[in-house]
């Protein structure tokens, strides 16, 4: 199982990769193999400003949909378009083409909240 120790990561199996005030968000290789084939993924958030914990879109697998929680407040500025042709990219590249959002910051103290690669090791057990 891939994770990562240069992206940051969530107790609901989000990474993240932080740019300055932006951040690129996706679900993790252990949270794509646990849903399965993933054949949609749902954001219809874009250029809205949300609390870090709100839904932001869902991820729907061939068992189940999960919902999509936004890791830190601020501004979804960019959605990863290729996902509604190919959505697959989730499974095949989660940390790279398998991207979903971009978030505008707006409160940077929140990423220490963030789990690191360790500490999310921790909460899968591996």
């Amino acid at each position: 199982m891939n994770i990562p120790s240069d992206l940051k990561y969530t107790k609901d199996h989000e990474w993240i990769s932080i740019d300055g005030d932006v951040a690129t968000v996706g679900i993790t290789d252990f949270a794509q193999g646990e849903l399965g084939d993933i054949v949609y993924v749902e954001v219809e958030t874009l250029d809205e400003t949300m609390d870090r914990e709100e839904v932001f879109g869902t991820v729907e697998a061939v068992k189940t949909v999960s919902d999509l929680f936004m890791p830190l407040s601020g501004e979804i500025i960019e959605f990863n378009d290729s996902l509604e042709s190919e959505p697959e990219k989730v499974n095949s590249d989660a940390y790279g083409e398998g991207w979903m959002i971009k978030i505008k910051l707006s409160n940077l103290d929140e990423v220490a909240d963030l789990l690191d690669d360790a500490g999310y090791k921790e909460i899968i057990g591996a």
